[in-house]
């Protein structure tokens, strides 16, 4: 052992029978041995008699300190990097200070069970904090490993999915990996809910196979849903912006995490519902005068399961006048006032902060061109014209939707 250094070590259900030899002789020549009690029944009893139990990782970075001239091995489950240990205690005492001697972790034992890759998968510990705050990062993903938690076992996961209308994945709960009693149970998230599971668990969710979405088949994907996903209003149908076209503008947004997004002349709101799931952590507010396209705002953000979006009605720019400044601004319509909104939401846009807007006549763009170039060094603009096909008995011909101009500049 090095003088002076922390050893983290790691160590799985089986014990010390599953871990490398270098660990097993860091453990063997360590003059104070920490960890926390479930790791006691894991050792052989000269260890175990050895093992000075913490009873959180607060104490733990205290005991550390106090036995810092000693030959120090922390015991910790699994991989002590991977929602672990590790983490916590380098980023309280310094990463320099620390060796960390990884064991199998239970995550990637329990997709190693399934057979299923976790390389792309989303992965979350639903200790201290709610599924509510992963559901729509659950709902986008192809595959979800979850550390599950005695508040929110895998029973309770499957009923909360279910009630958000997310039932398209095959379930498998994980137990007591590695050791003598694993157990692998696979089912349907109805199956999973009704059934009861022990607290060591990991719970895998991987998507059915199934066909490429269809219109009308609601938040599949994270943005670029079909038209025919949205609620509109029927004399107005077909005002709403194209998912091309709202793909586009969404990346020009420059969305983060955590932005407060305007989306100005919502319409029916797809810009803003889907800048929304983006921006899963952040607000977005979807401006609109008209009543009953503010309504069907609301229709929408339920429809997608959308919760930080907020639908405000009246008129712009003396709508937004209590609202917190955006990080990025999307502004459409049609209207011969596109120029003037463009102009008063640049000045509440934040320093730094992206504003895309899209017009549809030549008359619009050479306005915001004007205002724009004069406040921005990088203000972009694009032609969109899009060509959807259609099949026709067994030929494919095209339909042209309307051409769009879309234009995009960052406030200094």
């Amino acid at each position: 052992m090095a003088k002076g250094k922390v050893y983290i070590v790691g160590i799985g259900d089986d014990g010390v029978e599953g871990m490398t030899a270098q660990a097993r002789r860091l453990l063997e020549g360590a003059e104070v041995l920490l960890g926390p009690e479930t790791c006691a029944s894991l050792l052989p009893p000269a260890l175990a008699a050895r093992l000075e139990t913490t009873a959180s990782l607060d104490e733990l970075v205290d005991r550390i300190e106090r036995d810092s001239d000693r030959d120090l091995v922390v015991l910790a489950s699994g991989d002590p990097l991977f929602y672990g240990t590790a983490r916590y205690v380098c980023g309280r005492l310094g990463k320099d200070r620390f060796e960390v001697v990884p064991h199998v972790s239970s995550m990637q034992l329990a997709f190693a069970r399934v057979k299923e890759s976790w390389e792309e998968a989303f992965l979350a510990n639903l200790s201290g904090q709610s599924i509510e705050r992963v559901i729509d990062r659950v709902r986008t993903s192809e595959t979800v490993g979850l550390f599950t938690s005695e508040q929110w076992p895998p029973a309770a996961v499957a009923r909360t999915l279910l009630e958000e209308g997310i039932d398209s994945f095959q379930a498998y709960v994980c137990e007591n990996l590695g050791s003598p009693d694993e157990r692998v149970t696979q089912g349907s998230l109805a199956d999973i809910a009704k059934d009861s599971f022990g607290p060591l668990n990991v719970m895998i969710l991987v998507r059915k196979a199934r066909a490429a979405d269809k219109p009308g088949q609601v938040g599949r994907r994270l943005f670029g849903n079909p038209d025919e996903s949205f609620l509109q209003s029927r004399p107005k149908r077909g005002l709403l912006t194209p998912a091309e076209v709202r793909s586009m503008a969404l990346a020009e947004m420059g969305l983060q995490i955590g932005s407060v997004v305007w989306d100005v002349g919502a319409g029916s709101g797809s810009v803003g519902l889907e800048a929304a799931r983006i921006a899963r952590e952040g607000t977005v507010y979807a401006i609109e005068m008209d009543p009953d396209d503010h309504r069907l705002i609301i229709a929408n953000a339920e429809r997608f399961a959308v919760k930080n979006l907020h639908a405000v009605l009246g008129r712009a720019p003396e709508a937004w006048a209590e609202l917190p400044d955006p990080d990025a601004i999307y502004v459409g319509g049609s209207g011969r006032d596109v120029s003037m909104l463009v102009e008063e939401a640049w000045k509440r846009l934040k320093a730094g902060g992206r504003m895309v807007t899209a017009c549809n006549s030549i008359e619009n763009l050479a306005a915001v061109h004007t205002m724009l170039r004069a406040r921005s060094p990088d203000a972009a603009y694009w032609l969109v014209t899009i060509a959807r096909g259609i099949e026709q008995l067994d030929r494919i011909r095209f339909e042209s939707l309307n051409p769009i101009f879309l234009i995009a500049a960052t406030k200094p």
